[in-house]
């Protein structure tokens, strides 16, 4: 089934292709007040789901901005199957927020009825894939749109996967007609953790299906043996070489929509708004690019 992207929906404004910035609490009342040059945000979808001062400052900001909603408790992966009545609190949020985008990582976090604190990888195999379709399948049908999933960043492989994990996300995509949220830092982590290609995950991805593109910073650990491991803890700028990876993505996919993201120590609006700025000026010169060499 064929899903209408948010652009297509009354009340829904697009979110235009140029950097923006995760929203999180601690910058609410500053954006508020000053309505700072950002040209959009990004909220986790759960944050917005109770009642209290959150979801009033959520309203009062995006009459002034697009907003995209970026779940983080759907479970696609559960083998239980998606826990309705938090799929309704999802509902409940788009409809309240009529976001740009909709979107959610490809990660299992429910067990037993309970939710865990972490994004947990999946054996990419048939038959995870099969849950995982299931459950865009029911989300978009239940919301009645399109959602993105996001690639995840991970630390271990399960040896009995069959499916190399750009396959499989792409896979997801062509089946359900999904869109990819393509986490640029994500396959850099995991491409170093791992002995990856990060350009060669790229080019695995279908250029029509890429929605959006997140970009953040990780930190790097002593593994042990001379050995280190990239950690994805949304804490720092992004390094120069996910600054690199970006330019690639960008010059295989298009211009995209790309948020800056930032969960751990988060630090003044104006160090997100001058990270949105770098993405926005790479934006700019590969949209421009592309403009040359079509009119040539």
């Amino acid at each position: 089934m064929k899903f209408a992207d948010a652009t297509a929906r009354n009340g829904c404004r697009p979110i235009p292709v140029s950097a923006g910035i995760g929203l999180r609490f601690a910058h609410h009342q500053a954006v508020i007040d000053t309505r700072p040059d950002v040209r959009w945000f990004e909220v986790h979808t759960e944050n917005y789901m109770g009642g209290g001062r959150a979801p009033n400052c959520l309203d009062a900001i995006r009459r002034d901005y697009p907003v995209s909603l970026h779940g983080v408790g759907l479970s696609l992966g559960s083998a239980e199957g998606l826990d309705a009545a938090h799929l309704a609190r999802v509902r409940n949020v788009v409809d309240r927020v009529e976001p740009g985008l909709v979107s959610e990582h490809l990660a299992w976090s429910v067990s037993g009825g309970n939710y865990l604190a972490d994004l947990l990888p999946l054996p990419m195999t048939e038959e995870a894939l099969s849950v995982v379709c299931r459950h865009v399948d029911q989300v978009q049908t239940y919301l009645g749109r399109r959602i993105l999933v996001e690639n995840p960043s991970t630390y271990l492989r399960f040896i009995h996967s069959t499916i190399p994990e750009w396959e499989f996300l792409a896979q997801v995509a062509q089946r359900t007609g999904c869109g990819i949220l393509c986490d640029v830092n994500n396959i850099y982590v995991s491409a170093s953790n791992h002995g990856w290609d990060a350009t060669g995950y790229l080019h695995a991805l279908p250029p029509g299906a890429i929605g959006e593109i997140h970009l953040a910073g990780h930190s790097v650990r002593d593994a042990g043996d001379g050995q280190t491991i990239r950690i994805d803890d949304h804490g720092s700028r992004v390094c120069p070489e996910v600054w690199a990876l970006y330019r690639l993505a960008l010059e295989r996919f298009g211009p995209v929509p790309t948020l800056i993201e930032w969960d751990t120590g988060i630090p003044p609006l104006d160090i997100l708004m001058d990270e949105a700025m770098k993405a926005r000026t790479v934006l700019e010169r590969i949209s421009h690019e592309s403009a040359q060499s079509h009119a040539a």
